[in-house]
């Protein structure tokens, strides 16, 4: 064991793996546990600074070669590893085109750029879907291997414009804070960039490395300062754990609670042992609880625990949707074990091994490596897509089609960020009568049915769509902006006063209400969650009635277990029936007792009337996402448009 061997420090990593597979695994009582990533960030800026320094101050030069073959060694074996066997597994798991697709992000994760291709669509690491995707994890290697080009050539420069850990330190301090400044204003402005962008997560590695250029005189004899910043570290990093969420913009202020905390750890074990000369008592700090042999253990598998967690909990949750906690646990004792024997025959040989030589001659078997899992993903993706059948392609095809008001103008939804309407208008320009569409995209997928029962009525319908905004007066925030959804507020309040301008025949309402309910609420946030959506939906109709404007609510579509069109072609795919794994029992989809408490409202309000079509999807058990051989659903709550067609008869019945 090397002489700079760190306990605390594998501990450390023990935490921040630990933190990350219990938010992956759904342990909800550590919903900040993906914060475990940054501690990662903070230790790597720690550990190669001070590698980096120390060769600079002895040489005044890097070996280079040197310093990327033992990173080609440390890293690549066993990703590569996890990554061919991912693929394998995702053949009989996944439909061809997911196959096709996460095989591309297979191809940017061996080539340690996967963070690159996940900007390319905007994908959002918290967003359900995520669930989906074999790869995403590596995301975080990724930057750390950018992090590793970048790095050496920092602290050379400094080491040329003026050799002493002064200009170091600068140097560090002026990345480090335009790093963080950029974060912080792109955690809001485009969530995406500053959660997977190198550039924008260099502080963290900054955080780690300016650590290192602390003086340790500074500490070193103060031994009850060290011990009190390590524990107070420590339960920053629990603070972040316990109180961070999926629902918080993140990074930027709320990533310096893990990142602090792992800083202050950093520098409390950085001097050794910590004893009392007066007393010659040892002062208790963290590293003696960071160096307990279960910690140590899990902090040396901590790699291979990271790469391995993510596929077996991904492919659990398909083959088994809703996982036991037992099956959880399962899942558990799976990575574990694939995490030990990775550890012992790949990527600890791969350490101590001399076939990845020092020198120029390394480039050549890591480049090797790379390039074979480049092309082993390029190669799967191939043939995936020559396996996307008839069948398949149809479900692609079913869930992929726009409804009728995004068809002809995709504006005609808004987006997030417009305030002013766009009403779209479909159907006979002179006809007698007139009805408004309002509400969110689940009013949106009823376009549909509706412009087509119209049609039949010689009525014209007016569209007001804004997505994630409901037509109820109830102030929300928005999960992918990471804040209040005031657009909507403004947006919702202008669509109001045009539409009863208008005075419509009719206004028909649609909104995702129960998705309002579904969240993991204690008992009382619940009751008056319930309390302020009803004053909303209320507020909406009471505005429309006093205005005398009829209006009409639909009742919310069921909330899926699955996502159809994925769990549909798995099935497909696997030759067995879509029901027994895509339907989801009623009782937990269609949330009747929700619909009972929104009917109460409607009913309550003159000149309003409930609508509901729940048995058009739902038996008296179960909700099917396969109806009469069409795709019901287009993901786990949106009505697929060819399904939606065959529903203009009963609502036009209900309605007209």
């Amino acid at each position: 064991m090397a002489a700079s061997f760190r306990p605390d420090i594998q501990g450390l990593r023990a935490l921040a793996v630990g933190g990350v597979v219990a938010y992956h695994f759904g342990l909800t009582a550590l919903p900040g546990g993906f914060a475990g990533v940054d501690i990662f960030f903070v230790i790597s800026g720690w550990l190669i600074s001070t590698h980096l320094m120390q060769e600079i101050g002895e040489t005044g030069r890097l070996d280079l070669w040197r310093f990327y073959a033992r990173r080609a060694r440390r890293l690549l074996p066993a990703a590569l590893f996890v990554i061919l066997v991912t693929l394998a597994a995702g053949y009989f798991i996944l439909a061809p085109q997911e196959q096709a697709l996460y095989s591309r992000g297979a191809m940017f994760a061996s080539a340690y750029a996967i963070n690159l291709w996940l900007l390319r669509w905007s994908f959002d690491y918290f967003a359900a879907d995520a669930t989906s995707n074999p790869f995403i994890h590596f995301w975080s290697l990724s930057v750390e291997e950018q992090f590793y080009l970048a790095w050496p050539a920092l602290l050379l420069l400094a080491a040329w414009l003026r050799p002493g850990r002064r200009t170091a330190a600068a140097m560090i301090g002026v990345v480090g804070l335009a790093s963080f400044a950029a974060c912080l204003w792109l955690t809001s402005a485009a969530p995406a960039w500053a959660f997977y962008f190198s550039p924008l997560r260099a502080w963290e590695f900054a955080a780690g490395g300016l650590a290192t250029l602390v003086p340790m005189a500074l500490l070193q004899h103060r031994t009850w300062l060290r011990p009190a910043l390590g524990w107070l570290g420590l339960a920053l990093i629990a603070t972040a754990y316990r109180l961070l969420s999926e629902d918080l913009p993140f990074p930027g202020w709320y990533a310096l609670l893990p990142v602090a905390g792992t800083v202050l750890v950093l520098l409390s074990g950085g001097c050794g042992e910590q004893t009392n000369g007066r007393t010659d008592r040892h002062v208790l700090g963290p590293a003696t609880a960071l160096s307990l042999p279960p910690l140590q253990w899990i902090g040396t598998l901590s790699y291979s625990l990271y790469l391995w967690h993510w596929p077996v909990i991904v492919y659990a949750g398909m083959l088994t949707p809703d996982l036991t906690v037992p099956q959880r646990l399962g899942c558990g004792v799976l990575t574990l074990a694939l995490s030990v024997l990775t550890y012992h025959l790949i990527e600890n040989p791969a350490r101590r091994g001399a076939w990845l030589t020092v020198g120029a001659r390394a480039l050549a078997p890591a480049l090797a490596l790379t390039g074979a899992g480049v092309a082993v993903a390029y190669a799967n993706a191939h043939l995936a897509t020559r396996n996307i059948g008839p069948e398949q392609r149809g479900i692609e095809q079913a869930a992929e089609r726009p409804s009728i008001a995004r068809a002809v103008d995709k504006n005609c939804l808004a987006d997030f960020q417009t305030v002013t309407p766009k009403p779209c208008t479909f159907g006979p320009a002179d006809a007698t009568r007139t009805i408004v569409l309002f509400g969110d995209s689940h009013a949106d997928h009823w376009s549909t049915p509706l412009i087509e029962a119209a049609r039949r009525n010689d009525t014209k319908v007016v569209t007001y769509l804004k997505s994630s905004c409901r037509a109820s007066r109830l102030s929300t925030f928005n999960t992918v902006l990471k804040r209040d959804y005031t657009e909507c507020d403004a947006w919702r309040e202008q669509a109001i006063s045009e539409i009863i301008r208008r005075k419509p025949r009719l206004v028909v309402i649609s909104e995702f209400s129960i998705g309002n309910l579904t969240r993991d609420l204690p008992a009382a946030e619940r009751t008056a969650e319930v309390a302020r959506w009803q004053a909303g939906l209320r507020s909406t109709l009471q505005a429309f009635s006093r205005a005398g404007v009829e209006t009409a609510v639909i009742r919310d579509t069921p909330i899926n277990a699955s996502f159809a069109g994925s769990c549909v072609a798995r099935t497909l795919w696997w030759r067995e029936a879509p029901s027994p794994h895509c339907d989801t029992p009623r009782a937990e989809a269609a949330n009747d007792s929700t619909a009972a408490t929104e009917r109460a409202v409607v009913t309550s309000v003159p000149d309003t009337r409930y609508i509901d079509l729940t048995n058009q999807f739902c038996g008296p058990t179960s909700c099917h996402v396969v109806i009469s051989g069409k795709l019901a659903f287009r993901d786990r709550h949106h009505l697929a448009t060819g399904f939606a067609e065959t529903l203009a008869g009963p609502l036009e019945r209900a309605l007209f």
